[in-house]
């Protein structure tokens, strides 16, 4: 064993004592560390999760609530230069829930399928109803799984953008609130308000033939183009939806079935050149989630 000289012993209590600091210090960052993880109020939080509104106990999202709730997502840094159309109005309660830029025109993409059918069948139902039926299989390829040379092929049968202007307007959806290029969304010269497609929603739920034009939708995590999206959720099986994709483009509107505030009608539309679809379909996905949580609160 090898001697320790007069200076390393010399050493030896001030290495101790550097050791001794460097070991309290250690377990006092651990000590604090344990406490914020523990604490209710951390000394950060995510700034997004923070101005969510919390759940109560009873698992309850207030109408109230869903404004805040809806900016805080729509309002994220990844989307500081999209577009928002959105509009949430039950139809039991008569009054809106949510609007932002309900008046704005949007590049509504595959949406445009919509004034195509609905207009198709207003306009069978008037000419022939006793073949209106028999477009089933035609209102479900364009609306639920979104075929697009069928739906330039309906609004060519029916006479064209005049034609569904013409049916339309007696709804209440306004010829102003949107421009129609084509049958199918495909052209980027389609334009529609979110307050005008909530209209069109709302006045066919209103007709003899709402049964035919809310079948002919999407279902939420069932089939068509929302097949694979909602699955598990509260959604599922109550979304009757119309999906719209293009490059810098997604949409749903239609019709959400909730507990307390019954048939939700709403359009969600974002334009942002460039965003990744899979950003914007997660946020709408989100937006629509809130929507399915609320419920009366008092």
């Amino acid at each position: 064993m090898r001697a320790v000289s007069s200076k390393q012993r010399r050493q030896l209590p001030r290495n101790f004592a550097i050791a001794g600091v460097a070991l309290l210090t250690v377990l006092w960052t651990s000590a604090i560390a344990r406490t914020a993880i523990a604490s209710d109020r951390p000394e950060t939080v995510n700034a997004e999760i923070s101005q969510l509104p919390q759940p109560s106990r009873d698992a309850q999202f207030c109408a109230e609530d869903l404004p805040r709730a809806i900016d805080t997502v729509v309002g994220r840094p990844q989307f500081n230069t999209a577009n928002w159309g959105i509009v949430v109005y039950p139809l039991n309660d008569g009054r809106t829930l949510y609007s932002r830029n309900a008046d704005t025109m949007l590049i509504p993409a595959s949406n445009t399928k919509l004034f195509t059918t609905a207009a198709t069948i207003r306009i069978l139902s008037e000419r022939a109803p006793d073949a209106l039926w028999e477009m089933t299989e035609d209102l479900n390829l364009v609306n639920r799984n979104s075929n697009n040379a069928r739906a330039d092929d309906l609004l060519r049968r029916i006479g064209g953008q005049y034609q569904v202007q013409a049916a339309l307007e007696p709804l209440g959806v306004s010829p102003d609130g949107y421009i129609q290029a084509d049958g199918s969304g495909l052209s980027r010269a389609n334009r529609a308000q979110p307050s005008t497609l909530v209209s069109l929603l709302k006045g066919m739920h209103e007709t003899d033939s709402s049964g035919l034009f809310y079948s002919s939708l999407p279902v939420g995590g069932v089939n068509g183009t929302l097949r694979n999206r909602f699955k598990g959720t509260a959604a599922q099986g109550k979304l009757h939806a119309k999906t719209g994709t293009l490059r810098g483009v997604r949409a749903l509107s239609g019709y959400l079935e909730t507990n307390d505030y019954g048939t939700v009608v709403f359009s969600v539309l974002v334009n942002q050149s460039g965003q990744s679809g899979t950003v914007m379909l997660d946020a709408i996905d989100e937006l629509v989630l809130l929507m399915a949580k609320l419920e009366e609160c008092g």
